[in-house]
């Protein structure tokens, strides 16, 4: 079972379809079969400005930010390999990542490239920052 809790802004055109199957795409790829619980969000440049200002001290907003719910333990360990914990009820919970869709709109615009796939490569991105290979 994957649990992919989406949030988007109402504002905003994105394929929550799309979004779940990045998700398990990547998750095959990593060979993860245990349940597995991540949250993805979808905001605008404000929210993102204010998270990176409260959770990384930079004034300014950024295209994706990755919590990762095991981030103690990665910080104490001399290995990049993330200790994940499984809570009583067997679900790997992985963290969030969070999106700005006017960054994702800009750097696709800059890239050459669709909106939904420059979502998928920031997607992806986060979600290697949430099992620790980023």
């Amino acid at each position: 079972m994957r649990n992919i809790l989406i949030f988007i802004e109402s504002r905003f055109p994105v394929a929550r379809k799309r979004i779940k199957e990045t998700v398990n795409r990547f998750l095959d790829q990593e060979k993860i079969k245990s349940k597995t619980e991540v949250g993805v969000s979808i905001v605008g440049d404000r929210k993102m400005h204010s998270l990176n200002k409260q959770y990384r001290d930079q004034d300014e907003t950024t295209s994706v930010l990755a919590f990762a719910l095991e981030e103690l333990h990665r910080s104490e360990r001399k290995s990049e390999t993330p200790g994940f914990i499984y809570p009583s009820d067997g679900v790997l919970r992985l963290g969030d990542v969070i999106i700005s869709y006017p960054q994702a709109v800009e750097r696709a615009a800059e890239d050459e490239m669709l909106v939904d796939d420059k979502i998928d490569e920031l997607l992806i991105h986060g979600l290697n920052n949430l099992v620790g290979k980023v």
